[in-house]
């Protein structure tokens, strides 16, 4: 059940707030419609009751707001406008992607693809998606996580007759199971036709909370669709005929050929057309526009759906129902569906053991003929400290954006090194790491700070998670998940550039240029200290500044910015040596350091000690307080 209490929007200078103390409910097992025309405030209404939008008010979700359930996508499931994604994902690469962050089973991606009709167009890119499949794309991933309620923001815009109906369908048979639906829709005819309560907004502010049979007896009014060669001279007939009679009736002549006619029917206009010897093409009953009460005008609605309709092929007024219309016995208006109690309904946040179930209470008579919903799960991943870590091991190799860049890397590499050992004046470590003392990094740090700051500034371009909570979460789980994966990739990164250099080398000069350093231990930590600093400083900085170039910036100031900051700062005579470090630690521990230890201390001391390597870990410690800082700062609000 979803209870929104007085929501307002916040008012922007001198303009009145969008929403205006907007209040109404949503029960379970039925579907209610959010209708208003365009700007009458229906999405910054749904924005504000999933907290995505700063404003006032309250919305309780099954008596809990949602900044209080721990797992709101398990309890709340949303589609607002596009479905959020990295173009070049494949749709079940982005499902994927949202079962490791919401925490269900990965075998739930081919149950709900299977629902909404994707199967044979599962390795489509999201980014060639039709408006239809991204709307089929956009409800799975809603119905993902088995949610109890239902959150969509004009489902239907855009989408063919056929396309609408069928998510229609998918909305009615999820009320019918028991849960909530809610929708937006600026159509008046939709909400009266697939809604069992209808929610009217008009500039901000509620204007009516009705029923669906009272909203279209009260609301909308039937009119008459009449198609003929002669329209003008029909519409002028029926208009003086209902004069005469002293009959209130309104003719208004639509594009081309047509007109509505409001306060008449069919057998009335079809005699009148037999009487003069006018041609009529077709009659058609329709649920109209909406009436007095209301701002939209008759002429914005003139291409309704034909609730029912019969087809004049001569003036003797023949009717031949067409497969929409309502039988003799059935009224023109669909009556709501039978409401269904949500008993035994899942609540996902309640701590408990590492399963949850959830069963779903049995649809009602009238739910047979709907579409087929996901099983709803049984089995639900208990809370581990490896779900974020699936979740940034699938984003980083859902695109090519990370292969592409190591490919990149390592042919610069091996190119830099053999025009590096061409020219000569090189020494061997910096030609084994293809870096010139004219640049201020080697391509294997800059490739692996790129590949750290596109771990969050892909996510702030291409958000996986924005219709669940509206950005990334700033979470110190995925803080570790996104630093260890960098981890991992900057130190493949920079073995393999060693890798490829040296057999490129080879193959072009020989042995003479491959021998095995005699500092070779201090070399390796240096050079993997190096790339994964720059990693680590892409990540924090694209995560503090929500922006892939920001942290590639970030990490091109430590040796263009910070590092002769450090060294003009460990410049003149006054500075002493750190000489004996490791033998006094060893000393002041009363131990000795297994396995060579002593040499490990030292060759790390030796590491910070360099302007580089001191000028990283100071940046590194200065955005890690800043990561932090605006983390609990965001926590707060």
């Amino acid at each position: 059940m979803i209870q929104a209490i007085g929501l307002t929007s916040n008012p922007r200078k001198e303009l009145p707030p969008a929403v205006d103390d907007v209040s109404f409910e949503a029960r379970p097992g039925r579907v209610t419609a959010l209708l208003g025309a365009p700007g009458a405030g229906k999405t910054t209404t749904l924005r504000l009751m999933l907290e995505l939008q700063r404003g006032r008010g309250i919305t309780y979700f099954r008596g809990r707001p949602l900044h209080e359930i721990a797992h709101p996508s398990r309890e709340v499931g949303v589609l607002l406008s596009e479905v959020p994604g990295h173009p070049a994902r494949t749709i079940r690469g982005q499902l994927g992607l949202v079962c490791a962050a919401v925490g269900v089973p990965i075998r739930r991606v081919d149950e709900v693809i299977e629902v909404v009709g994707l199967v044979s167009l599962c390795d489509e890119r999201l980014g060639t998606l039709s408006r239809g499949m991204d709307r089929r794309l956009g409800l799975a991933c809603a119905l993902l996580s088995d949610p109890h309620t239902l959150v969509l923001d004009d489902p239907a815009g855009g989408l063919s007759v056929a396309e609408g109906r069928w998510l229609h369908g998918i909305l009615r048979a999820h009320a019918a199971h028991g849960g909530t639906v809610l929708f937006s829709t600026d159509d008046p005819k939709e909400a009266a036709r697939t809604a069992d309560r209808v929610i009217t907004l008009e500039g901000g502010r509620l204007v009516a909370d009705q029923e669906a049979a009272d909203f279209a007896r009260t609301r909308l009014r039937p009119r008459v669709a009449v198609r003929s060669p002669h329209a003008a001279r029909l519409g002028a007939l029926l208009a003086k005929e209902a004069r005469a009679a002293q009959r209130s009736v309104e003719v208004v002549r639509e594009d081309g050929n047509r007109l509505s006619v409001y306060g008449s029917t069919c057998a009335d206009i079809g005699e009148t057309a037999f009487r003069h010897g006018i041609l009529v093409h077709q009659l058609a009953d329709e649920t109209g526009d909406m009436g007095p009460h209301a701002t939209i005008p008759a002429e914005g609605l003139a291409s309704a759906t034909v609730v029912t309709s019969a087809l004049l092929t001569s003036a003797s007024a023949a009717s031949i129902p067409t497969d929409d219309a309502p039988t003799d016995d059935a009224p023109a208006t669909v009556e709501p569906a039978t409401a269904v109690a949500a008993t035994g309904a899942h609540t996902p946040d309640e701590p408990g053991p590492t399963t949850e179930s959830r069963t779903r209470p049995a649809a009602s008579p009238g739910a047979r003929d709907l579409p087929q919903l996901p099983p709803p799960i049984a089995v639900r991943q208990a809370p581990s400290p490896l779900r974020p870590l699936r979740y940034e091991l699938r984003r980083a190799t859902g695109v090519g954006t990370g292969y592409l860049t190591a490919i990149t890397v390592l042919v610069t590499s091996a190119l830099l090194s053999v025009l590096l050992a061409r020219i000569g004046h090189t020494p061997q470590p910096r030609l084994l790491a293809a870096w010139p003392r004219e640049c201020p990094l080697p391509p294997a740090a800059l490739g692996a700070g790129l590949l750290g700051a596109l771990a969050f500034g892909e996510e702030f371009r291409h958000p996986a998670l924005a219709a669940d909570r509206g950005t990334v979460p700033r979470r110190l789980g995925l803080l570790a998940a996104k630093l260890l994966v960098a981890s991992a990739t900057a130190l493949a990164l920079a073995v393999l550039t060693v890798g490829c250099d040296l057999e490129v080398l080879y193959l072009v000069y020989g042995r003479e240029l491959v021998g095995v350093p005699a500092d070779w231990l201090s070399l390796s930590a240096s050079w993997i200290g190096l790339t994964v600093g720059c990693a680590w400083a892409g990540v924090l900085a694209a995560g503090i500044f929500r922006s892939t170039t920001a942290g590639l910036a970030a990490v091109l100031a430590v040796p263009v910015v910070v590092v002769p900051l450090v060294q003009k700062t460990l410049a003149g005579p006054s500075v002493r040596k750190a000489a004996g470090f490791s033998e006094r630690l060893r000393e002041l521990l009363l131990m000795q350091w297994p396995f060579g230890g002593a040499r490990y201390i030292a060759a790390g001391a030796r590491l910070v000690a360099q302007p580089v390597g001191g000028a990283l870990m100071l940046s590194l410690t200065a955005l890690l307080c800043a990561y932090l800082l605006t983390t609990l700062r965001s926590r707060v609000r």
